[in-house]
């Protein structure tokens, strides 16, 4: 099918010059961009030619489709939830995995297709999932009924506590912990051949592991050499505060990154999800290595994770490091809003160094964009506008209060603007989001069930009791 979307307000190109076009059209053969410029010249360049669609873009502007670098789809039933006085390691062991030890592979389809709903609502078109704590086609079946774009895989840790937290269970313990590195890479493996490219390509299944204390070194750097060798990517958390920062140093002599590093296992297939707790020598080595990084703002300011304190993301941006952003669970961020973080990333930085030009507004876009798309090793097809890539892109409805009056675009939409005036969300040349609605999905039958499955998993979990722990102690000491 031939689009033509003529007389768009304006498009943010988000190419290597960072191009704003005013007055702006763009051509679309089915799934893919085939033209775009000002109006005139792409009126003369197809200037006879019949299209199957014409689009009136007048107060209208486009954008490319937010990348979502981190995300943890099977935690979405978990809103709302967790308290905002834990720090990261507490959060982890005495809520989210009591949380993941009760829910269910139906909990988690419903939970991954209420998260994929809310992102395309957000303007979210492609996404880097953890993974399922099952199943990678857990999450495939939420992306088929919805046509969104994304990354997956299947949760793998090997490394146990010696004796199971309250609120962990055996049952979890089987399938989130395997019983050495080889196991879960080997099932890991498997995976990726299932499900890597399936949906005509929509999919890509990942070499995914927690990382940090539940994983061993062994399995860190053997999920970059397996992925390496399948020709995938990985990501993993590490480096997320300051406290597993100090357990590391106590434990092994050195920083997180370092430590997996010293082992050759920081690559350029590498997702660090979080990256909180990096020197300044780490900054260095993270762009020799060619590492990205997953920066998820909202999350770092209800963990208290130190990105204002401690947090390195301008001075990687400085020395080449793709930083992307993520949403990370919404137990941990409470929602999966991009722009939400493209806002707090473009001023945190400049109140916190009280320098206003640290963290732009352009670089937050390309963040939120371009820069996710590298991430997700996807950038030869998304992430831009341009001729060639793929036909996802946000169309923002500028006949909007938080539209009137604006100047300049991009100050508009980082500033001013929020997903309330995003109008269309389109993936592979197809409108998944419009009028209100996301596409193939009963969304208030997906509401009712979801507050259904999420009420009966939380009081599984006992995170209902008040006395859930608040602090940790767990893997401090040991391997």
């Amino acid at each position: 099918m031939r689009t033509l979307i003529e007389h768009l307000e304006f498009a943010f190109l988000v190419d290597a010059n960072d191009t704003v076009l005013r007055n702006a059209s763009i051509v679309l053969d089915d799934d893919r961009i085939v033209d775009i410029g000002p109006a005139a010249e792409v009126a003369a360049r197809h200037r006879g030619e019949a299209f199957d669609r014409v689009m009136d873009g007048r107060m209208l502007g486009i954008c490319p489709g937010f990348v979502d670098s981190h995300v943890h789809l099977s935690e979405t039933l978990s809103r709302a939830v967790f308290p905002d006085n834990l720090n990261t390691r507490a959060w982890v062991f005495h809520w989210a995995k009591p949380f993941y030890a009760h829910i269910t592979e139906e909990d988690e389809y419903w939970g991954a297709l209420l998260g994929i709903t809310e992102m395309l609502r957000n303007g979210t078109t492609c996404f880097i999932d953890m993974g399922s704590q099952y199943d990678p086609g857990i999450t495939v079946r939420a992306m088929e009924k919805t046509g969104i774009r994304g990354v997956t895989g299947r949760h793998a840790a090997d490394n146990p506590p010696p004796e199971l937290p309250r609120g962990w269970t055996e049952e979890m313990a089987r399938h989130h912990f395997f019983p050495s590195a080889e196991a879960a890479l080997a099932e890991l493996e498997a995976c990726v051949r299932k499900y890597d490219g399936a949906l005509d390509g929509r999919v890509r299944c990942w070499v995914n592991i927690e990382g940090k204390e539940p994983c061993t070194l062994e399995l860190h750097v053997g999920a970059q050499k397996l992925a390496e060798r399948l020709g995938v990517g990985t990501t993993y958390h590490l480096a997320t505060s300051i406290e597993e920062a100090k357990v590391c140093e106590e434990k092994y002599g050195c920083w997180p990154i370092t430590r997996i590093d010293r082992a050759g296992g920081i690559g350029s297939n590498l997702v660090i999800a979080h990256g909180a707790a990096v020197s300044d020598e780490e900054v260095a080595l993270l762009a020799s290595r060619g590492a990205k990084v997953a920066f998820c703002p909202c999350s770092s300011f209800k963990l208290g994770k130190g990105a204002t304190a401690i947090g390195k993301y301008p001075e990687m941006v400085a020395a080449g490091v793709t930083v992307g952003l993520g949403t990370d669970g919404v137990s941990a961020a409470g929602n999966m809003n991009l722009m939400r973080q493209m806002l707090i990333v473009a001023g945190m930085f400049k109140d916190a160094r009280m320098k206003p030009d640290v963290f732009t507004a352009r670089q937050a876009l390309r963040a939120a964009t371009i820069d996710g798309a590298k991430a997700a090793m996807w950038d030869h097809d998304i992430g831009s506008l341009e001729i060639g890539k793929k036909a996802d892109f946000i169309l923002f409805d500028l006949d909007h209060i938080e539209w009137t009056p604006f100047h300049d675009p991009l100050q508009a939409l980082v500033f001013s603007a929020s997903t309330a005036s995003i109008s269309q969300t389109w993936v592979d040349g197809k409108t998944l989001y419009s009028d209100g609605k996301v596409h193939g999905v009963d969304e208030p039958a997906l509401r009712r069930k979801a507050r259904e499955l999420a009420a009966a998993a939380v009081e599984r979990a006992g995170l209902h009791d008040e006395n859930v722990e608040t602090t940790t102690t767990l893997y401090d000491n040991g391997n």
